[in-house]
């Protein structure tokens, strides 16, 4: 049987970034943008409305599904998706009240990462960093491409989650693989946080039911600099890139605790944050605060944070406190 198709929609969304603009972003390097935010300048050449003929620079068909976002770096799509040789069952639409597929779909899988013509929407190269049946199962609404790629300019970092990291360079040459053993998750959900780039490093988190960590590998040689394990169960949650004026932090967010690592992977602040059961949004910052909550709908928790810069040890509130030194 032939794989299933989707189509890739971008060119209501990039149109300030094809044609350049004092005001736009010339990149989207990353999950959420170049500063993780989704906030990008207003530009009067955004399209109102638009559908599948109007407003519509051009279509790319990529098999197979993969819920990770496009990047953009240059003049160049990047993008990762992963096709079946045989149907199986599909995402379902609606509310989903339940767990997880209880085993793996028993076909092969192809995990694979495109690269695509900004201007025209051609392909330019593509690359099977995999293939093979998935050893770990899915969320009925997720797929295993559910990571967005990175790119710090030289290189592109592509995460299959609980198959491995893969890097290239921007012409698709591949330059190193990092294998990832696959751990239990809830409910057999799977992995889906996306990885980041900092100061030369490639950093990306796993929180399973199993052994949970955070790693960072050396961005040209693919090389651990340092792991760090973390006492969490599954969450979903990308690590966000913290830059401010007393340093950078590598903020990540837990059902247990909330934490900040430094660069080199020591922890700088931690609290337990009563987050709701499923943790899935990563932390963004406006107006100097960071923001970090927990939002499953069906839980009574769910929390939002805002917490500025300069915190060191346990900043947790007190009970009864809605508000502390770090915590506003």
């Amino acid at each position: 049987m032939s794989a299933p198709r989707v189509t890739l929609l971008l060119a209501c969304l990039l149109i300030p970034m094809m044609f350049g603009s004092a005001t736009a972003q010339e990149n989207w390097p990353r999950f959420r943008g170049v500063d993780a935010n989704s906030a990008v300048a207003d530009d009067p050449r955004l399209p109102d409305t638009w559908n599948k003929t109007t407003n519509v620079k051009w279509k790319a068909e990529i098999p197979g599904s993969g819920w990770g976002s496009p990047i953009v770096w240059g003049d160049r799509v990047f993008v990762s998706s992963v096709h079946s040789d045989a149907d199986y069952e599909k995402p379902k639409a609606g509310l989903y009240l339940g767990r997880g597929r209880p085993v793996p779909p028993d076909t092969i899988h192809h995990w694979m990462v495109y690269c695509l013509s900004l201007k025209t929407g051609k392909l330019i190269w593509k690359h099977e960093t995999h293939s093979g049946k998935p050893k770990m199962p899915r969320h009925p609404k997720s797929s295993y491409a559910a990571e967005t790629p990175t790119t710090d300019g030289k290189r592109l970092y592509v995460l299959f989650g609980d198959l491995g990291l893969y890097c290239y360079d921007l012409g698709g040459k591949l330059l190193w693989t990092h294998a990832i053993a696959p751990r239990k998750t809830q409910f057999g959900y799977g992995a889906a946080a996306s990885p980041v780039v900092e100061g030369g490093q490639v950093i990306y988190v796993y929180d399973n039911h199993e052994s949970s960590y955070i790693e960072a590998l050396d961005g040209a040689t693919g090389k651990s600099r340092w792991k760090v394990k973390r006492d969490e169960k599954s969450t979903w949650a990308t690590p966000f890139v913290w830059n401010h004026a007393g340093g950078t932090e590598i903020v990540v967010a837990g059902r247990k605790e909330n934490r900040a690592y430094s660069p080199d992977g020591d922890l700088l602040w931690h609290f337990d944050g009563r987050m709701s059961v499923l943790t899935i949004p990563s932390p963004l910052v406006a107006d100097g605060l960071l923001y970090i909550t927990s939002g499953y709908f069906q839980d009574q928790k769910r929390p939002v944070f805002a917490v500025a810069p300069g915190g060191r040890g346990n900043i947790a509130l007190k009970t009864g406190q809605t508000s502390n030194e770090h915590i506003r």
